[in-house]
């Protein structure tokens, strides 16, 4: 498959509200493939469609939470085709994020400790679960992608400020 170039702030496309997928076909499955090829690459653990250009409700996610003898992560990958959060837990917790449409920065952010959510498979079978942990974190991480919001909308100003200026200095320097 294919490693796709990654969005970066301030791309104004990350603010764009993803379309619906109509139908699940053999082009979907190779972008799910070319997504999780680009995740993979980037070191990621979540991509959202939007974040490689492609205004789909599409994302992919590996936690890649398990190691083989060799200590080499065991890939799990999920794709999630218009996903959607159906409900929340009132219990937050705080999750240090990152994002590849965001290089190298970093911020606590509170969100629900759980989600319910309803989306469909590449084979187009319908599923809904219950999400808790750092999968749940992730889920509305990705499905923030898909309607326009980062991670650095849900820190202070002052946070935010300071991220992107500390990222422009990266820039620069590199």
């Amino acid at each position: 498959m294919a490693v796709l170039p990654i969005v970066e702030i301030p791309d104004p496309r990350l603010r764009l509200v993803s379309k619906p997928v109509e139908a699940i076909t053999d082009e979907t499955r190779a972008f799910v493939a070319d997504m999780l090829d680009t995740m993979y690459d980037a070191h990621g653990i979540g991509l959202a469609a939007i974040q490689v250009g492609v205004d789909s409700r599409i994302l992919v996610i590996d936690l890649q939470e398990e190691e083989d003898e060799e200590r080499k992560p065991i890939r799990k990958p999920h794709a999630y085709i218009n996903p959607e959060i159906l409900s929340t837990s009132d219990e937050l917790s705080t999750y240090n994020e990152g994002c590849l449409s965001i290089p190298e920065q970093y911020a606590e952010v509170k969100r629900p400790a759980r989600c319910r959510v309803r989306w469909q498979d590449e084979t187009g079978t319908a599923h809904e679960e219950e999400l808790d942990g750092l999968l749940a974190t992730c889920m509305q991480h990705e499905i923030d992608h898909l309607n326009g919001v980062l991670f650095i909308d849900h820190i202070s100003r002052l946070k935010r400020d300071m991220l992107l200026k500390k990222l422009n200095k990266t820039r620069k320097a590199g």
